[in-house]
């Protein structure tokens, strides 16, 4: 297992400057997002440019891979497969061919995406919908030698009542999903405020976690009295603030870590553990970024077996 960290945190930082940096505060890859520049997404986050990738742009990449002495764990590119307005649709679908292949080009095991959901039809007939996209998308990494990695993100923000935006959230669906060839890009926060013990989760599904990020989250039990599961009704324009959790760097929420990362072990888990900084607290600006990654390296460095 290596310790790394997804690039999407620093946006405004070349993939020059955040190698330098995380091999100086001893992570060991990185998981590198490839969004296009422009999206859905509530930051843009583009550290290679896949739509144009070319032989001098894959000798760039491994050379500085190389001088770091980092592994290229994942390409991350996060977006709604199933989005209800087809044109965007097929922006997304394009752009996540133009991952797949670089991911070849690169010698990069898996890119990481989403399901999604069409938030105008119900989830039985997105799932239809969804059997449908991924056949072929999961036919288009095959051949290419490149594994589709899915993040268990509830995505609440999509969905303009605050539901599910993205149908890959329980054990439940991810049996569906493992059914289409898909894998796992497991996330243990989001499992932990939907009531899942995430340790629970590794040992049955051991086999299809390609990947793992490593999120914190932080519980308000006195808050939920208030907006109940589901979270805020009234969000005041901030579609992602449930009001009763939050997410945290590794260290500084519920999360058990050592009982993750040995469980992990236990099953044979031999990938990337990659931070995914995304705590309020530790955010607003790269001084502060930095420090929350710092934080959580040093809750998990000591975890990983060298």
């Amino acid at each position: 297992m290596r310790l790394g960290m997804l690039t999407a945190c620093l946006p405004q930082w070349t993939l020059d400057r955040i190698a330098a940096w995380a091999a100086g505060a001893g992570y060991q890859a990185l998981e590198v997002a490839v969004w296009p520049g422009t999206g859905d997404r509530d930051f843009v986050a583009s550290h290679l440019p896949v739509a144009d990738f070319g032989s001098e742009q894959v000798e760039q990449a491994l050379a500085l891979f190389d001088k770091h002495s980092l592994e290229l764990s994942s390409l991350a590119y996060y977006e709604n497969n199933l989005h209800p307005d087809p044109l965007r649709r097929d922006e997304i679908h394009t752009h996540l061919r133009h991952a797949i292949d670089a991911a070849q080009l690169l010698g990069v095991p898996s890119v990481g995406t989403f399901i999604g959901r069409d938030w105008n039809k119900s989830v039985a007939d997105n799932l239809a919908d969804a059997e449908q996209v991924f056949a072929r998308h999961v036919d288009y990494a095959g051949e290419r030698g490149v594994k589709l990695v899915i993040e268990n993100c509830v995505m609440e923000g999509w969905h303009p009542d605050g539901y599910p935006g993205n149908l890959a959230y329980s054990p439940e669906l991810w049996e569906w999903m493992f059914g289409l060839g898909l894998y796992l890009n497991w996330d243990p926060s989001h499992l932990t405020w939907l009531g899942i013990d995430p340790v629970e989760t590794i040992a049955p599904y051991a086999d299809r976690i390609e990947h793992a990020q490593a999120k914190d989250v932080e519980l308000d039990p006195v808050a939920r009295n208030r907006y109940g599961f589901f979270g805020k009704a009234f969000k005041e324009g901030n579609p992602w603030d449930m009001g009763w959790w939050r997410y945290r760097v590794p260290g500084l929420g519920q999360v058990d870590w050592p009982r993750v990362v040995d469980r992990l072990y236990e099953h044979g888990f031999t990938g990337t553990l990659s931070v995914e900084h995304e705590d309020p607290v530790w955010g607003g600006d790269e001084r502060r970024v930095t420090q929350g990654l710092e934080i959580a390296h040093r809750t998990l460095r000591p975890l990983i077996v060298d």
